[in-house]
């Protein structure tokens, strides 16, 4: 070791491994200097810059690549109710009338020849034809009349053709000169007394006849019968009712309308039936006669309606409400009432185009049943149209459609 050498107590810790270094034959270790350190650290920082700016780069492509999905906007929910689709359809104007029902054709028969009731051939509610036997008077006593007329009629004939006989033989004797013109006047005027005796008779036959008819009571039209006053054995004098018979197929409904809206009233118009205790069924009527004047002690005018009742599911005495129709639209684009805003005097109404609540003008016509306005431009079919006045609605809103 040189002598300049530090003894081992002077040396640094470094110093001393490097002595202990060299005594064993080892080579002593490199002192680091500080500026290589500093440089190592400034390349791992470096590198470190350099990673996370290509980190960044990545993320900012991904992020590019995929961008997030927008905030949803939140939407309004629109009922059903509180909207409706557009679809052309038939408008109608109506006038309500109401009143009873009575069969059109009601006849009470009575008997039109006296003596025994013989028979009777229904009870009430029995259908019958045109032509059936009801009540049958007994026709002893008129058959012997009708006789007697025969009888008497026969022998009249025979005296008139005694008495033409007569004639003859006097106007021949006269011609002769055998007989005198008031023999001949006479023969004359018995054969004329004769003659009008024998039409007499013949009168009489005829009246027989017709009364023997009489006796027997038959149905003029297809009807129900409805009361039964005849009873067998019963005499009955001429005019006595005995039966009466309706005809159920047409039914006469006798209404009564108010007089402001009898004006739009005319024959042949439609009518909308129903009818109390009869659910689920609308009758079709026809106006057959509006009164010109209104009932005393009212403000209505009676009208009569004809309804066909084939099936005979109506009965006498009903109560009916009609809606008759005094004017049509066909395939008319009509929306509530209640759906129509006005701006500046400008009619529009709120429609839902592709989920956004836009604003649509109109050009509305005349109101119609039901509450309901014409519109003769602004819709078309198939728009959807908010129904009610919804206050949190406005143009531009999303909404969805709640079906059902």
């Amino acid at each position: 070791m040189p002598d300049t050498a530090k003894p081992e107590w002077a040396m640094s810790r470094r110093e001393a491994e490097n002595a202990r270094r060299l005594r064993e034959g080892k080579k002593p270790k490199r002192r680091i200097l500080p500026w290589v350190l500093l440089g190592v650290a400034v390349i791992g920082i470096g590198a470190y810059v350099i990673n996370q700016q290509m980190e960044a780069q990545r993320v900012a492509a991904e992020a590019a690549a995929n961008p997030p999905p927008a905030p949803e906007v939140p939407r309004k929910l629109i009922n059903s109710a509180e909207s409706t689709v557009v679809a052309p359809r038939l408008l109608q104007r109506q006038v309500r009338v109401t009143g009873a029902l009575n069969p059109v054709s009601s006849v009470t028969f009575s008997a039109e020849a006296s003596g025994v009731v013989e028979s009777v051939a229904v009870r009430v509610g029995d259908r019958v034809r045109a032509g059936d036997v009801l009540v049958q008077v007994n026709v002893e006593a008129l058959t012997l009349q009708l006789n007697l007329a025969r009888s008497n009629a026969e022998a009249t004939r025979v005296q008139l053709g005694l008495a033409e006989s007569q004639l003859a033989r006097v106007t021949e004797l006269v011609g002769r000169g055998a007989s005198t013109s008031s023999a001949l006047d006479e023969s004359r005027t018995n054969v004329e007394a004769t003659r009008a005796s024998l039409s007499a008779m013949q009168d009489q036959i005829r009246s027989a006849e017709l009364n023997l008819s009489k006796a027997t009571l038959t149905a003029p039209f297809d009807g129900i019968v409805a009361t039964r006053e005849a009873e067998p054995g019963a005499f009955v004098s001429v005019g006595t009712p005995l039966l009466t018979l309706v005809d159920m197929s047409r039914m006469e409904m006798l209404a009564n309308a108010a007089v402001v809206d009898s004006v739009e009233l005319a024959p042949d118009q439609q009518v909308a039936v129903t009818v109390d205790g009869i659910t689920g069924r609308t009758f079709e009527g026809e106006v057959e006669r509006i009164s010109p004047v209104a009932t005393t002690g009212s403000r209505t005018i009676p009208v009569s309606i004809m309804i066909d009742n084939t099936d005979g599911t109506l009965r006498g005495g009903m109560f009916g409400i009609g809606q008759v129709v005094t004017q049509e639209a066909p395939d008319a684009i009509a929306i509530p009432a209640a759906a129509i805003r006005t701006d500046s005097g400008t009619s529009f109404v709120l429609v839902v185009v592709n989920d956004t609540v836009e604003r649509r003008d109109i050009t509305t016509g005349p109101r119609w049943a039901g509450e309901l306005v014409q519109v003769t431009e602004g819709l078309a079919a198939g728009d959807r149209v908010i129904t009610l006045p919804l206050s949190n609605l406005a143009v531009g809103d999303l909404v969805t459609i709640a079906e059902g």
